[in-house]
């Protein structure tokens, strides 16, 4: 009932983010808050430059109309628009800033963590139960990694896990950004889908990896972990890790529906190497347990001759069985560790394995970060120099393999790792290459 002029008035008096929430309660409102006149106000303000160079041609500097024209030659929120375009670039461009200095180790962004904390990065899952209803789930622990950040959400609202259809993994961003303040949950959002799964049937069509007391993990590819009580058959948590290679991108660059597509790779071609695309690669291996390390180490100077080249895969020895100086002693038992509000535990033999695996010019050429486990394969060694079992911990996806080997040492209470292959898709490499293996 108040006259549009008195409202007017008030929302002259409130910032960019107020204004865009105000703009939601109903039509009338909406209306309002896209009025050019308030807009404008906002976007000079914020937008002008703090300094002139005074020998900047005219061309290049940018006026701020502030004139009649400005405001009745302009559609309704014509200026609210142009207003959230730059400073959504200018957001993106602080973030591309920071992401352009590379760690030589991984070959990833070395302010990754800097980046994110800039443009007000986190993410959210929403399950979609079978009859269309949405649960969002927010509250999450972060655990950040040298190449990855493993992401636990918790909660004592879980729908129940018998009608959950599906699971969606969003990056979110702020709209508008204020570092005066910590983003509003009830402010204006941009969601960017980062991956989609299918939980139907979750218990007979998952990997079961492991369990404690408490709870049952099931993994969901890709590198999704569900907790589930024991008792109750029901939702404890969900885990999932991600690899930094990209991920500002695809948590920021996607729509709610589509994902981020990466560029496709154009290949350098080399005439003159007769084993182009086969040596130089390094290797960064972090094997961790969420809260613990159990080894991080790079490798380099990895190659593959012709004749390794067996079942579309190239080989890659990275620790080899023979070679026992290069073994590699872990810290640690190997487990996974989960919390919730109450209750915290440690699936054993389960643990994150995030793989950085880079080209001879220092580029990342596959990567990930995923949930594994140990396999007992034998309970008494035929090696020389261990005496005790056995284990065995396989990785795959459409780009590779990787196989490792480990021995427990009663006696020191350690697992070594005797052997350590990665097995590279000939695909992948003449794709990468433009070579024809």
């Amino acid at each position: 009932s108040m006259p549009s002029e008195i409202l007017l008035k008030i929302f002259s008096y409130l910032d960019a983010v107020s204004l865009l929430s105000v703009g939601c309660v109903n039509k009338h409102f909406c209306d309002l808050a896209n009025d050019n006149g308030i807009w404008l106000k906002i976007y000079s303000r914020c937008l002008q430059p703090k300094r002139t160079i005074w020998k900047m041609k005219s061309e290049q500097t940018e006026a701020v109309p502030l004139g009649c024209a400005a405001l009745h030659d302009k559609k309704p929120a014509y200026w609210k628009k142009e207003y959230i375009l730059k400073q959504t670039a200018a957001v993106k461009t602080r973030v591309m800033r920071l992401v352009k200095p590379l760690d030589p180790y991984t070959g990833l962004p070395f302010k990754n963590k800097e980046a994110m904390k800039v443009s007000g990065l986190s993410w959210i899952i929403v399950l979609k139960d079978k009859n269309g209803k949405e649960h969002v789930i927010e509250k999450a622990n972060l655990s950040f990694r040298d190449t990855s950040v493993t992401i636990l959400w918790y909660s004592t609202d879980w729908p129940c896990l018998d009608v959950v259809s599906t699971l969606k993994l969003f990056g979110v961003t702020p709209l508008l950004l204020d570092h005066s303040r910590p983003p509003s949950k009830n402010g204006p959002r941009r969601r960017s889908l980062i991956a989609e799964y299918h939980l139907t049937n979750l218990t007979e069509c998952s990997v079961a990896v492991g369990a404690d007391k408490l709870v049952q993990l099931f993994s969901v590819n890709p590198g999704l972990l569900v907790g589930i009580w024991k008792e109750k058959n029901e939702i404890a948590f969900i885990m999932v890790s991600l690899h930094y290679h990209q991920l500002l991108e695809r948590s920021i660059l996607g729509s709610a529906t589509v994902q981020y597509a990466p560029p496709p790779n154009k290949p350098v071609l080399d005439d003159i190497d007769p084993e182009y695309g086969l040596h130089d690669y390094s290797l960064h291996l972090d094997m961790h347990g969420r809260s613990c390390t159990y080894l991080c180490g790079t490798f380099k100077n990895l190659f593959c001759r012709k004749d390794d080249i067996a079942n579309g895969y190239l080989k890659l020895t990275v620790v080899s069985l023979k070679d026992n100086r290069k073994h590699l002693p872990l810290t640690g038992t190997l487990g996974l560790s989960w919390q919730t509000d109450v209750f915290t535990g440690n699936i054993k033999n389960c643990y994150m394995m995030d793989l950085t695996l880079l080209d001879e010019t220092g580029k990342p050429f596959w990567c990930f970060s995923a949930p594994v486990y140990m396999e007992l394969t034998f309970k008494t060694s035929s090696l020389y120099d261990y005496m005790g079992c056995i284990y065995t911990t396989d990785y795959a996806d459409s780009e590779g393999k990787v196989c490792v080997k480990l021995v427990w040492l009663e006696e020191t209470k350690e697992y070594v790792i005797v052997s350590l292959v990665l097995y590279i898709s000939t695909k992948k490499v003449n794709n990468w290459y433009g070579t024809n293996y």
